[in-house]
């Protein structure tokens, strides 16, 4: 595959009015809560540069294809205010996410949650800092879900039903992803499915059936949708597994090897454990330590690397992507919308952040 080296087209057009019609929503949410309290003002703000100041806009992007692809309007507000959705809903899910795995860092920036348990601690208020800031960090997002939810009151039901079903599968993702790091799993089949699961589903599957059941074609293109977003939702989340502990921190904006620390099941540790030797798998056995150093890291970095973890895992990503440009051939869609989405199933793949 051809691997862009920036966003491609079929994104950054997305991408403007879903930031803008975000952008004066939580504006007008922002004015009107500090006429009840100026200290609402804080949280509101750091919702809107979390959601702002960062993203691909990939769930906006893919659920745009295919409405645009099912013949829709492009410049329909309702398939706009469904991208705003989806992005409000992703933040909800990292807020959360990264209160739950206690990461320091999202996109270079402090997290919400260490931001105002810093800011507790320079003020002098009463109470554990800590737990002050993850209880306002999970009420961002929360604030985040009931936004998503508002922008898409008013969609036709089959919609509303797509929208539901995402949220589920979102939040039981999350469950399989907690459980499986706490049972310190490392077979393929539970990591293969927290990937469908916990990202892939709602990143591309559900977007794109979305964008059709806005443009009222979900019954013809539900299945030839599936068969381009799940493959590719998988490659996708194998990507982020790489970027997590291969990734350069500048470019990805967190830590290298903080997935290894936290001790996510992935597909890339499963395969790295079945072909480790007896000295390689008692190295595996202290991913998921938060001590884990970074000379440890190095190691675990190389044995997957020797073992050809990694080098199946980026096959994997290929077949995958591949797999879903190959099932575009069945959507009945627009020319237009076949090429968009080819293109961004490259950027998908072959993404560096």
């Amino acid at each position: 595959m051809t691997v862009p080296a920036e966003a491609p087209p079929s994104l950054t057009v997305v991408a403007p009015p879903v930031e803008g019609r975000i952008d004066a929503l939580l504006e007008a949410e922002v004015a009107r809560w500090s006429l009840v309290d100026p200290e609402l003002v804080p949280p509101l703000q750091a919702l809107r540069r979390f959601v702002l100041d960062g993203g691909k806009r990939l769930r906006p992007a893919f659920c745009h294809w295919a409405f645009a692809g099912a013949g829709g309007d492009p410049g329909d507000p309702a398939v706009v205010d469904a991208g705003a959705a989806l992005e409000l809903l992703h933040a909800f899910a990292l807020l959360h996410d990264d209160v739950m795995d206690g990461s320091r860092l999202r996109r270079g920036r402090t997290t919400v949650h260490v931001d105002f348990a810093t800011r507790h601690g320079g003020a002098g208020w009463r109470g554990e800092g800590r737990r002050f800031g993850e209880g306002v960090a999970i009420l961002v997002g929360d604030l985040a879900f009931v936004y998503a939810d508002l922008l898409m009151v008013g969609t036709p039901p089959d919609a509303t039903d797509v929208f539901n079903e995402l949220r589920v599968e979102l939040n039981i993702g999350q469950a399989l992803d907690l459980i499986g790091t706490a049972q310190a799993r490392r077979d393929r089949p539970m990591a293969r499915r927290i990937a469908r699961y916990k990202s892939g589903k709602y990143t591309i599957e559900r977007p794109l059936h979305l964008g059709a059941a806005l443009a009222g074609r979900l019954g013809d293109l539900a299945e030839p949708l599936s068969g381009y977003g799940l493959p590719l939702g998988e490659a996708f989340q194998m990507r982020d597994d790489i970027l997590g502990t291969f990734g350069d921190p500048a470019v990805t904006g967190k830590p290298v090897g903080e997935d290894l620390r936290e001790g996510k099941p992935t597909p890339l540790l499963a395969i790295a454990t079945d072909r480790a030797d007896t000295a390689g798998r008692k190295l595996l056995d202290r991913v998921g330590f938060p001590d884990l150093a970074d000379d440890e890291i190095a190691a675990i970095q190389a044995l997957m690397t020797d073992t050809d973890a990694r080098a199946e895992t980026e096959r994997l990503i290929d077949e995958l992507a591949a797999e879903a440009v190959g099932a575009l051939g069945g959507a009945a869609i627009t020319a237009d919308a076949r090429a968009a989405l080819t293109e961004l199933a490259r950027f998908v793949a072959h993404r560096d952040r």
